[in-house]
């Protein structure tokens, strides 16, 4: 997974950020979306010489002297006068020239679809919501149906292009994701995955899909007149799918398919879908508006881990044994509501990143708040329609196969969720740093007294103020935040020593963190040179096979910052065997963390890292208060 999410909480409009999103308009505005992303800046390319000098210097914490002395020598071959970067850049300035993004299609293949690790845990996040109260079916479904109706009223915006536009720094961001994630779908492919967005269809769904006992659904949600069933309607007819899928003993698993490697789940596809009634079936999954799961309670376990087991049954499911059967995977949003109260989502990543996630599940908890008046039906409601499929021999193989994988690597994620209550943004603001600066050093601390060294930390900043753009790279290592990290238990340094220190560090973060929203940055440009160099056939430049650039992309720290309104968290796996999946949710008073590794590298230890920021978090602060500012 290359990044889940911008770092920086934008505001709707110019006002300030409401949860319950207000349309612009209360009638359709056609050509409003297409009118504001023409009006968007075009990715930047920067100079060649300013990046490979950036570049260098955001190596000197993670490599050895002998490599960095080596590479550049080779930075030095690359960016010589009419040498082959120079080429390389002439030619993505050509390719800026004659496209919306130069970078755009290439990330997506190259972050997403050529991606062949399973995207379950790999690459979709999951999100974690407040625990609800409820611990029956039936109060599960009463959730359920208000979810549908919630995330039907975002609907309604992105159908009428009325919703309102994000600005970040008093600039316009480009709203193309939010028209990505409804009625989207990924297909598996041989080599490369596809998506297909009906939304852009002549006829869009009107339908979603409902998984209750590892039993797919179609549920229509609208009515023939275009308008979308009430809470109380939807309710019903929530009711008749889980009465349906009780009369069945034990249904073939089909979703577990979708857990599988993407080449291996290629192969199954195809063989899938050869038969009419399950290339049927797919179609009505694929086009659907988004996916229910409806989840069996998971076991009773210890209450102070109860976060962290819900975490798990957003990102995979617990297994075959629970949940992970209840699912397809690569469904661009599935919403999961457990009949124990555990709730929240997973969703597939390559359409949008986490910003347009969290913004329609503001909307949505805000809207499920509200009162709704009961609706009588003024018509029967057409039964919900069961999904069939006709597994044979080779299918039933393969859905045991993909059990098998999936057990496994449910197994080997080790995960923890944190509820740091001792503070949260307010200490940071108090002493006038970016919250997130300063939780970034934390997290550099704490890996520093974990390991006694530092890694290639990758954390992702928007570059949505870009048309079509996606992400850049923010590396939280850097030369001031190393020289931060080791003398803050020297004993030999002063207090007021390691305050400018820190200081130092956490404008580093921020000004770094400002040149790669500006398209700035180094990551994207290196990659762009490096796929150019493909796409004129010639050898891959020796910068690109060097030890460093390996180094430098070997994220062993791979973070993001989900900022929201609701008490929520989203949480992802590691990007690399030996690495941590780090992600929090700074609220006022508190900061939600999920950190996430491989039982599989006994290197690693997911709660280990979670007591060393506490740690970290809590001496940062005591550094500070003992610290006064008249001293500095």
């Amino acid at each position: 997974m290359w990044g889940v999410c911008a770092r920086t909480l934008v505001k709707v409009g110019m006002a300030k950020p409401c949860c319950l999103v207000k349309p612009v308009s209360a009638t359709r505005v056609a050509g409003r979306y297409l009118s504001h992303q023409k009006g968007l800046p075009s990715l930047p390319i920067p100079a060649l010489q300013q990046t490979c000098e950036r570049y260098l210097t955001a190596l000197e914490p993670i490599v050895e002297l002998d490599e960095l002395n080596y590479t550049k020598e080779v930075v030095g071959e690359f960016q010589k006068a009419g040498g082959v970067g120079e080429r390389l850049q002439r030619g993505l300035e050509s390719r800026a020239r004659n496209t919306n993004n130069w970078l755009s299609e290439w990330w997506i293949h190259t972050a997403y679809l050529n991606y062949r690790l399973p995207v379950v845990v790999h690459s979709s996040p999951g999100l974690v919501l407040p625990h609800m109260d409820f611990s029956d079916k039936q109060g599960q479904m009463r959730y359920a149906a208000k979810l549908i109706a919630g995330v039907l009223d975002f609907k309604t915006m992105i159908d009428n292009e009325t919703l309102p536009v994000e600005y970040l720094g008093g600039n316009p961001l480009c709203m193309n994701q939010y028209y990505e994630v409804l009625s989207s779908c990924r297909v598996p492919g041989v080599k490369r995955d596809s998506i297909v967005n009906y939304a852009r269809s002549a006829t869009p769904p009107t339908h979603i899909t409902v998984v209750y006992k590892s039993q797919f659904f179609m549920l229509e949600v609208y009515r023939g007149d275009g308008t979308p069933l009430t809470a109380d309607e939807l309710y019903v007819q929530l009711q008749r799918i889980c009465d349906s899928a009780l009369q069945v003993k034990e249904a073939e698993p089909v979703g577990i398919l979708t857990t599988q490697h993407r080449d291996v789940w290629a192969d199954a596809f195809i063989r899938l879908v050869k038969d009419e009634t399950n290339r049927e079936s797919v179609r009505v999954i694929q086009s659907s508006i988004f996916t229910l799961c409806l989840d069996s309670a998971a076991p009773p376990l210890d209450a102070r881990l109860q976060r962290s087991n819900t975490a798990v049954q957003m990102l995979h499911g617990g297994g075959s044994q629970r949940n992970s059967c209840n699912r397809w995977f690569d469904k661009t949003l599935q919403f999961i509501i457990g009949e124990d109260g555990s709730c929240g989502l997973n969703y597939e990543h390559a359409p949008a990143e986490g910003p347009p996630i969290v913004a329609l599940i503001d909307h949505v908890v805000e809207y499920m708040r509200k009162l709704e008046t009961a609706h009588t039906p003024t018509a029967p409601l057409p039964l919900p329609l069961k999904l069939h499929f006709n597994i044979t021999p080779d299918i039933r193989r393969d859905i045991e196969d993909a059990k098998q994988s999936m057990n496994t690597l449910a197994e080997d994620l080790d995960m923890m969720v944190m509820v740091f209550g001792h503070f949260g943004k307010n200490v940071p603001k108090l002493h006038r740093m970016s919250p997130d600066a300063f939780i970034q050093m934390a997290l550099q601390l704490a890996y520093y007294r974990m390991y006694q060294r530092c890694c290639s930390t990758y954390e992702s900043a928007s570059l949505r103020a870009f048309r079509l753009g996606r992400t850049e790279t923010i590396r939280s290592a850097s030369s001031a935040s190393t020289a931060f990290v080791k003398a803050f238990d020297d004993p030999s340094k002063q207090n007021t020593e390691k305050v400018v220190l820190l200081e130092r560090a956490v404008r580093g973060h921020r000004s770094y963190t400002d040149m790669a929203v500006r398209g700035q940055a180094i990551d994207r440009h290196l990659l762009g040179l490096k796929l150019q160099a493909a796409e004129e056939q010639i050898r891959t430049p020796d910068i690109f096979t060097d030890v460093s650039y390996a180094k430098a992309l070997h994220y062993q720290l791979s973070t993001s910052q989900v900022p929201s309104k609701t008490d929520c968290l989203m949480c992802f796996g590691p990007v690399v065997p030996d690495g941590y999946g780090v992600c929090y949710n700074p609220m006022n008073q508190h900061i939600n963390f999920a950190v996430s590794a491989f039982n599989s590298c006994k290197d690693t230890d997911a709660a280990h890292l979670a007591r060393a920021m506490e740690n970290a978090l809590l001496d940062m602060r005591t550094l500070l208060e003992q610290t006064p500012r008249a001293k500095l």
